[in-house]
C-alpha cells in the first residue's frame, strides 16, 4: 500500500529499520524477548506507514509569494492616500457648494463687504484644492511611483495575490482539519508561507517602467486623479 500510495522504497526501509529493528533490539535488550511487545512494536509502525499513506494525498499548503511587509507598507500608503482623497472630496462636494450657496444668499447694499470675504474664501477653498491634487502624486512619488495608475495598478496585482493566497489557504486548512490525527499532520507538514521579496520588486518595477499615459489638461488631469 505504502508503495502504491507513492512513498518511496527508501522511505519505507528506513522505517522499518527505525521503527521496527532499532526498537525491536532495544526492547530485547533491556526486557528480553517479549512475543507481545514485539507484535506492539511492529503494529505502531503499520500505523506510522498508514499515516503516510494518508498524508500522500494531503494537498501542499499554499506558498505566498510576496513579502508580507511590503505589501502591508503599500497598503499603508493606499490608506494615506485615500484618506487625502476624502479630505479633497469634501472640500469639493460640501465646503466650496456651502461657500457658493451662501455668496448667492448674500444680497443687499450693505452685504458688499460679507460677500468680499465669501470671494475670497471660495478662492481660497479652490486653490486648497488644487494644490491638495498635486500633493497627492508627491507622496507616491516618495516611494518611487511615477503617478497615482502606477500605484494602484501595482498595489490591486499585489492584493489579487494576497487574497488568491488567503482563499486557498482557508481551503487547504479545511482540508487538513478533516484528517484524521494530527500526528498525520505534524509528520508531513507542509512548506510554510514563502515570503520572496523579489517577486514583489519585479512587480514593483515592471509596473513602474511602464510608459505613462498621455497626460491632458491639467485641470481634467487633477479630477481623474
Amino acid at each position: 500500500m505504502a508503495l502504491l500510495s507513492g512513498i518511496s522504497e527508501a522511505k519505507i526501509l528506513e522505517v522499518k529499520q527505525t521503527e521496527i529493528h532499532e526498537k525491536a533490539s532495544q526492547s530485547i535488550k533491556s526486557k528480553g524477548w517479549l512475543p507481545n511487545l514485539f507484535r506492539g512494536i511492529v503494529a505502531k509502525a503499520k500505523d506510522f506507514l498508514q499515516n503516510l499513506i494518508r498524508e500522500k494525498d494531503m494537498p501542499p499548503k499554499p506558498t505566498l509569494d510576496i513579502d508580507m511587509a511590503e505589501f502591508r507598507h503599500m497598503r499603508n500608503l493606499m490608506i494615506k492616500v485615500q484618506d487625502k482623497a476624502k479630505e479633497i472630496k469634501n472640500l469639493q462636494d460640501k465646503v466650496l457648494p456651502q461657500l457658493k450657496q451662501q455668496l448667492a444668499d448674500t444680497k443687499g447694499l450693505f452685504k458688499g463687504k460679507e460677500r468680499k470675504a465669501l470671494e475670497v474664501k471660495i478662492k481660497e477653498t479652490e486653490a486648497e484644492i488644487a494644490d491638495r491634487l498635486d500633493k497627492i502624486p508627491d507622496t507616491l512619488k516618495a516611494d518611487g511611483y511615477p503617478d497615482v495608475q502606477v500605484f494602484m495598478r501595482t498595489f490591486r496585482e499585489m492584493e489579487s495575490v494576497v487574497e488568491k493566497y488567503n482563499r486557498d489557504l482557508a481551503e487547504w486548512e479545511y482540508q487538513v482539519s478533516r484528517k484524521p490525527t494530527a500526528a498525520a499532520k505534524e509528520q508531513h507538514r507542509p512548506p510554510e508561507k514563502q515570503s520572496v521579496l523579489k517577486h514583489l520588486r519585479e512587480i514593483q518595477e515592471r509596473n513602474k517602467q511602464k510608459p505613462p499615459q498621455r497626460q491632458r489638461k491639467k485641470s481634467i488631469d487633477r479630477d481623474s486623479r
